[in-house]
């Protein structure tokens, strides 16, 4: 309990204000993941201009090859920032640092095996995530030079995850940013400059990864806070790896759940774009456009669901149950505004998002404006779904964290898009967001509700001078 002490007195997460805290947190966090969905979206816009909707539809079939390498990131990241910030506030400070060693070992070891197996049957995948005669080839080469960088498209959301529990939030948005920004200036250089199209799009993004990994890396060889990397310290240890695997096992499903949801979602485009006056492939080129504005409208969320993982992984770890309801309510009030001002956007000016993306074809346009209205019509319910989810992760509660990532896009989205289609045709693929949307956030509520009620009576029982026993 001394060393406990201790460690509050030199931690800021246990001690500082709970709103200053946030923001410092959250801030870094909200760029971070801003700007990452925004280079994302650059890479469409040059390649829509320099290449055509079919270079855009190549990057919405190859996206679940992207989505499976993020989902092994952030579970890795996830996991070991969360397990290392429970130890932390109990003052484990060498538990923290095996958590870091065992990410970043894990993150090397699953980006080569990852890159391998892909590219061993590369061909049937691009088939079976929804390519076309005319859109194979694009997404072939695009896929291939993507997957070289797999190890460093690993270990950089890993790391960024720890460097913000070792009280380095700025390290985390600089590491993302000098990566997002090497990415935007390459890609007109390699698509309009040196005529690569795709391939060249896509080794700007592996380029950004490998220096977002360098930064990270580097920092926590020589400069690390409260842990470091040390080769005495990546010895395999069962113990640690479970850890973090159970603690980051709902933000992999996340991820990976959406993988299951692109792929179902791409060859119902197809199949249902086809049978209409749209067409399969502008279909999933529209569509794969609106899924990454989707991604840009809940990044704010997503920014203070990271920013408030390690506060209140830490605060529980130290038993500081009334600041963990303050973050909450804070990170609930803050994300579920900042979607709505997104969603309003989306609503009202659809067509303008649209022409950045090269939208001359007229069916292009009117298919991709009718999308973004109706499948994001219920996105302004994100932000209390992604906090909630991120807060059962941060307070060792693996099994609902799972349940509630799984929830929106494999148990609610996917069944829709089976289902609605059937009687709407295309349009039942876009009704089926709302329909996910809003189901969801009443299910997370009725999750959320009597948790809320548990964390009320261990705030109440210290107070009467009782101790509260922790899950993890």
């Amino acid at each position: 309990m001394n060393e406990t002490k201790r460690l509050e007195q030199e931690n800021p997460l246990g001690t500082k204000p709970v709103g200053s805290l946030l923001l410092e947190f959250s801030v870094p966090a909200i760029l971070a993941v801003l700007v990452n969905a925004i280079y994302n979206v650059v890479d469409q816009i040059f390649i829509g201009q320099g290449v055509g909707y079919l270079g855009n539809a190549a990057t919405t079939i190859t996206f679940p090859i992207i989505t499976i390498l993020m989902a092994f990131g952030t579970m890795l990241g996830s996991g070991g920032s969360a397990y290392a910030a429970i130890r932390l506030g109990e003052g484990k400070k060498e538990e923290a640092e095996r958590a870091l060693n065992a990410t970043f070992v894990l993150a090397v070891f699953f980006g080569i095996l990852l890159a391998v197996l892909a590219l061993l049957f590369l061909e049937p995948l691009l088939w079976f995530f929804g390519a076309t005669e005319r859109s194979i080839g694009y997404a072939r080469d695009y896929a291939s030079i993507i997957l070289i960088g797999t190890p460093f498209s690993l270990i950089g959301p890993a790391l960024s995850s720890l460097a913000r529990t070792d009280g380095k939030p700025r390290l985390s948005m600089y590491g993302v940013l000098i990566g997002a920004v090497l990415n935007t200036i390459l890609d007109p250089i390699y698509i309009f400059v040196f005529h690569w199209g795709v391939k060249g799009a896509a080794l700007a993004t592996i380029t950004s990864q490998l220096i977002s990994a360098v930064v990270l890396a580097g920092y926590f060889f020589r400069y690390g806070k409260n842990m470091r990397l040390k080769a005495s310290c990546m010895k395999p240890d069962g113990k640690v790896y479970r850890f973090i695997f159970t603690l980051g096992l709902s933000s992999g499903i996340t991820q990976g759940v959406s993988c299951v949801m692109q792929i179902v979602m791409n060859n119902s485009l197809v199949y249902y774009g086809d049978q209409s006056t749209v067409g399969g492939d502008v279909a999933l080129s529209a569509m794969g456009i609106v899924m990454k504005m989707a991604l840009i409208l809940v990044s704010v969320c997503i920014g203070i669901s990271i920013g408030s993982q390690a506060l209140v992984g830490f605060n529980y770890g130290a038993r500081k149950f009334e600041r963990i309801q303050q973050i909450y309510r804070m990170s609930v009030i803050a994300s579920t505004l900042s979607v709505i001002v997104g969603w309003l956007v989306c609503q009202l000016a659809p067509e303008y998002v649209l022409q950045l993306f090269g939208g001359g074809d007229a069916q292009f346009m009117a298919f991709g404006v009718k999308s973004m209205r109706i499948f994001l019509g219920g996105v302004f319910c994100a932000g209390f779904q992604i906090i909630s989810t991120q807060y059962f992760q941060a307070t060792g509660q693996p099994l609902k964290a799972s349940i509630l990532s799984m929830l929106r896009q494999l148990l609610l989205l996917v069944p829709m898009i089976l289902i609605l289609p059937l009687f709407f045709g295309l349009d039942g693929v876009l009704i089926a967001g709302p329909v996910a949307d809003v189901g969801s956030a009443v299910i997370v509520a009725l999750f959320m509700v009597p948790e809320w009620k548990k964390l009320k009576e261990a705030v109440e029982a210290q107070k009467a001078g009782k101790e509260v026993a922790l899950r993890i």
